[in-house]
Parts: C-alpha cells; structure tokens; sequence
C-alpha cells in the first residue's frame, strides 16, 4: 500500500463499466487490465455481479468495475444483478457507458440512457466494436446518443483488437480524484483466487453447454488448497436446478463434465503458472435461485420479494 509520503500526490479512482447485456465490458476490462479477470463468453448476462479490475500507473490508481449487463429482469437473479450493476453506477467516481456499435440506439440502450440520468458523477460514452461498422455510422451513433444524455467525452474503440483503449486510460488518470491507493500496487483484481478459478469453470461451463441451462448453474469452489509440492487442488461443485440438467452437464460417460475440467485445469494452469488438480462434482439444488446465501457467494444482494 501508499506510504506517508506517497498519499500526498497519488490518485485514485473508480470508473464502473456499464452497459447492455454483450456490449463488451469483461472484454474493454481484461484489455485495461492486461490479463483475463472477467469471464468472456458470446452469451449474454455471463458476468453476475462487480468485478474489480485494478491498473496502477506511475501515481495514479485506476479500479475499473465490470457491472452485469443491464436488462429487463425476469427472475430473482435477474433482479439482483441489475441491482449490483446500477449499484457499480451510483459508487463510482466515473461511469462509461458501453455500447456495442452494431446494435445502434436499440429501445433497450434508450432505457439505459435514462437511467443514467440519475448518475451525478462524470459520464463518458464509449462505442465499442468500431471495427465493424464506417465511420459515418459511428459519428451518427454518436451525435445520436449525445443528444439524449450528454457525457463528457466520447471514445470510439475496439475492446478486443485495443483501438482507443489507451486513449481512455489516459482521459481516467486525468479525471480520478487525488487519494492513496485502495489496492496494493501488484494487485490486478479484488477476486480471491477461490472465486477466480470458480469463474472460470463457470464461463467454461457456459461455452460448452446450451440452452438456459448455464443460466440456472452456478459453480462454487468448496475447497481450495495449496500443496506442499506448489501444486493447487481446487474441489468445485457445479449446481444446477434440475436432475435433467445434471445429466446433460455430465453428459454421456461423463465426457462432457471431464471436457469443461480439462479446459478450466488449462486457463488456470496459465494464469497461476503452477500445476492445478481441480475436481468438479455436479449436484441438483432445486431452490439455489432463491437461496440468499448462493448470492452472497456470488457477491450479490439477495432481492426479496417475488423471484
């Protein structure tokens, strides 16, 4: 952490990342931070809940939070992660709104718009995936968006490719509050690495199985120890609804179970650079979704009321 001396002249600040459903906030995150700290995947709603994303350079502190796209909720989880990402909103220092170029001005990003509204904080536009559409377009989207709600700057990138990243970095250093820094300087995430390898197995989980399914499961890691020799042996349990769903998630001999280990076991292997023994068991819990104590396992209020 900041020393004495280093409070003085050091800045820090969070800037939430908010959008719709797939506009590429986890993807503009992990480019940000360098390294993959939010799942990715081509389903919509795969974030749950805040995922902090710390960059630390020079003296300035950058916390980027990734917020659950926003949308019209159908169900309790529905509920309690567009709570979570308005929540990101309303707490941070700045608020970009994302925006998927390909879509344009949809009813729903309409909505969004008057939410953000309610926003006191800075508010910045970024119009992502610019490499999929022409420049005339993109400048209309802009003006068109502008109109509605005024920011105070508008950046125009490409999350995944890394157009404009940069550009935006450097505007949010300019614009954090002077403070000492929230995170250690080697810090990258708030994530635990218990909750981090679950995420992983979850988003592989939701690359390989279809259907509603990946939204009615949820992963917990259950134990999460280091070995003597360096090695990780991680226990996760992968919780579904239904006894249907079980099956189709262990699939047939149990390939499709022992394909979504394989693939975590790799990324994780990667990320930690030390070899992993990771186990997942499946088990039904029919009520997980309206189990208060799943959502604070997933860092997320749990909504009362009607599911």
């Amino acid at each position: 952490m900041n020393t004495p001396e280093q409070l003085s002249d050091t800045s820090c600040g969070f800037i939430a990342l908010v959008g719709a459903p797939n506009a590429g906030k986890s993807t503009l995150l992990n480019s940000l931070v360098g390294t993959k700290v939010s799942i990715v995947t081509h389903k919509a709603q795969t974030t749950r809940s805040q995922v902090r994303g710390v960059v630390t350079l020079d003296k300035a502190q950058l916390v980027f939070i990734d917020t659950p796209g926003i949308f019209a909720p159908k169900r309790r989880l529905d509920r309690a992660m567009v709570d979570s990402a308005w929540g990101g909103a309303g707490d941070a220092d700045i608020v970009a709104l994302i925006v998927d170029v390909d879509r344009g001005l949809t009813p729903e990003l309409e909505k969004l718009l008057e939410g953000l509204e309610n926003v006191k904080h800075p508010r910045i536009l970024i119009l992502n995936k610019i490499d999929t559409v022409k420049n005339e377009e993109l400048l209309k989207l802009s003006e068109a968006i502008n109109a509605k709600l005024r920011f105070e700057a508008t950046f125009m990138i490409s999350a995944l490719k890394g157009y404009g990243v940069q550009d935006f970095m450097d505007w949010c250093i300019k614009h954090i509050p002077p403070g000492p820094w929230h995170f250690p300087e080697d810090h990258l995430t708030d994530l635990t690495m218990a909750i981090t390898a679950a995420e992983i197995t979850r988003e592989k989980l939701f690359l390989r199985v279809h259907d509603e399914i990946p939204y009615n499961s949820t992963v917990e890691t259950e134990s999460f120890k280091i070995q003597k020799d360096g090695s990780y042996k991680i226990d996760q349990v992968v919780y579904v609804t239904r006894d249907s769903h079980k099956k189709i998630v262990l699939g047939a001999g149990g390939q499709t179970i022992k394909a979504i280990g394989q693939e975590a076991r790799k990324e994780l292997m990667d990320m930690y650079e030390v070899p992993i023994h990771l186990f997942l068991f499946v088990k039904v819990r029919e009520k997980w979704g309206d189990d208060p104590e799943r959502y604070r396992e997933m860092g997320l209020e749990y909504p009362h009321g009607k599911g």
